[in-house]
């Protein structure tokens, strides 16, 4: 997982590089997107080698594609408006509010409960972000900036909600008793996260030529594909720490994901680009994602107490 939020970070990074060198959200996300879903086959279908494809899995895909792309325009957005370190960590931020949502739709007896951990740490990473937003007193166009955030942050919420529902139903003998297109075989279609990327490269192939109307730039193309490279690694390496890790690793892997994509995103930006990072707030952002996003009864009981 330190890997995996290693690559993510120098994604952003390649991200941020693209826009400075005259390129455009639009242009890079082509390129890392399509790269992704190459990736995502290499890793799913091809890898397991269970190919049977079916339409409600690329439907649920597509949908996932679609908020994916959403998302990542508001974040783009963000970043030509706003500072790259904040910008990241309030995307990252999201993380601990799955959580909320899934144990307010399907409680505790689906295994989502709500805990008093859970409101600690989104209230800690909520006063973070807002410590963070008090030093853009001078930045230039903050509301426009603000509202773009807060687009991204919800989308991502949404997006991380559909990947626990599709992991719910995974979970679940008798699928179709929450959602009438599955069963468990076709819930099992290795084909739901290539359906995802290739929607996702799809609108932006129709967003990038039907508004910008050129050819990608050298640099797009580049970075477009650094970033789709990184984005793959840290795809398997998600994949691989989940495979091998023990209960009690699993109850910590995912905050120390997004703890190392915050810390390292808003280092390259203060170091690279001297951007003012207010690390009092990334702290109470990382402890409210620790204490929000932790399996603390996992590691209770790893631990005998």
């Amino acid at each position: 997982m330190l890997f995996a939020g290693a690559f993510i970070s120098l994604s952003n990074l390649f991200m941020r590089k693209s826009i400075d060198q005259g390129g455009t959200t639009k242009g890079f996300l082509i390129f890392q997107m399509g790269m992704a879903f190459f990736v995502a086959c290499l890793l799913n279908p091809v890898k397991t080698g269970h190919y049977s494809i079916n339409l409600p899995i690329v439907s649920l895909g597509a949908l996932a594609g679609l908020i994916l792309v959403s998302m990542l325009f508001f974040l783009g957005k963000s970043l030509e408006r706003g500072p790259s370190g904040l910008t990241f960590s309030i995307l990252n931020g999201a993380t601990v509010m799955p959580a909320i949502a899934m144990a307010l739709l399907f409680g505790s007896s689906y295994g989502f409960p709500y805990t008093v951990w859970h409101a600690m740490g989104s209230l800690l990473v909520i006063w973070g972000l807002f410590l963070g937003g008090r030093g853009l007193a001078g930045l230039r166009d903050k509301k426009g900036w603000i509202s773009f955030c807060l687009a991204m942050f919800s989308l991502h919420v949404l997006l991380l909600v559909l990947f626990q529902y599709r992991a719910l139903l995974l979970n679940l003998s008798r699928p179709e008793e929450l959602l009438s297109f599955f069963n468990s075989e076709l819930i099992q279609s290795q084909w739901f996260t290539p359906a995802m990327f290739a929607t996702a490269s799809f609108i932006q192939i129709i967003l990038f030529f039907s508004s910008e109307k050129r050819a990608p730039r050298r640099l797009e193309i580049y970075y477009g594909v650094l970033g789709g490279v990184m984005n793959g690694l840290c795809t398997y390496c998600m994949i691989r720490s989940t495979e091998i890790a023990s209960p009690l690793e699993n109850a910590v892997i995912f905050p120390i994901f997004s703890v190392m994509t915050i810390v390292l995103s808003n280092l390259w930006s203060q170091r690279l680009y001297q951007e003012k990072v207010n690390w009092r707030a990334c702290q109470f952002c990382v402890f409210g994602l620790v204490i929000g996003t932790v399996d603390w009864k996992a590691v209770a009981a790893f631990i005998g107490v």
